[in-house]
């Protein structure tokens, strides 16, 4: 971009201005769009299209965009391991068809919440995928917050809807924010 747009983009704006403030704006922003976008989308399905480990990846995404844990393929890819750890967890313990109870845990809520966090860590190390957030994905399905396929296949398409918020305004903001993989 020239002229205009370029003043426009982020790395122009942070050299000629408080890039703190700059920085924070561009946050509040793309947040309140990528999750107003999502949420919206819920409201209209009724499906779950907002979880909480959503709003770390959005702070992940457009605070850190150029970030390791950023990166679509780390984003997805972590979250993939969360979701298929934390249902996992739940066959193994036998929870698929037990309603969440966070007051009340038994001892096999604390079974899947234990083998779902350390195999999605681990996992994460494993295949070189770091994304913190997928640490609260696996927890929201290990408790059975979220535990259908149905819910987990909406919960994985909210992540590619994220993923594809962020290429678009990371790269309309100026930033070489990278298709899939981390930026060596």
């Amino acid at each position: 971009m020239h002229g205009w747009g370029a003043r426009l983009q982020l790395p122009g704006l942070q050299r000629r201005h408080n890039s703190r403030a700059i920085l924070g704006l561009y946050v509040l922003l793309n947040s309140a769009i990528a999750i107003g976008i999502l949420a919206s989308l819920a409201a209209v399905t009724d499906e779950p299209f907002v979880f909480p480990s959503l709003g770390p990846t959005a702070f992940l995404l457009f605070y850190a965009a150029l970030g390791t844990q950023s990166a679509p393929r780390n984003v997805f890819f972590g979250h993939l391991i969360g979701v298929l750890a934390g249902y996992f967890a739940l066959v193994l313990f036998g929870l698929t068809a037990v309603a969440p109870n966070l007051e009340d845990v038994t001892w096999a809520r604390v079974g899947a919440a234990t083998v779902s966090l350390c195999l999605t860590l681990s996992a994460m190390v494993w295949f070189g995928v770091p994304h913190a957030p997928a640490g609260a994905t696996t927890l929201i399905v290990s408790l059975g917050l979220m535990r259908t396929p149905g819910q987990l296949t909406i919960l994985m398409v909210a992540v590619l809807l994220m993923i594809g918020q962020g290429i678009v305004i990371n790269r309309l903001a100026g930033l070489p924010y990278p298709l899939w993989a981390p930026r060596k």
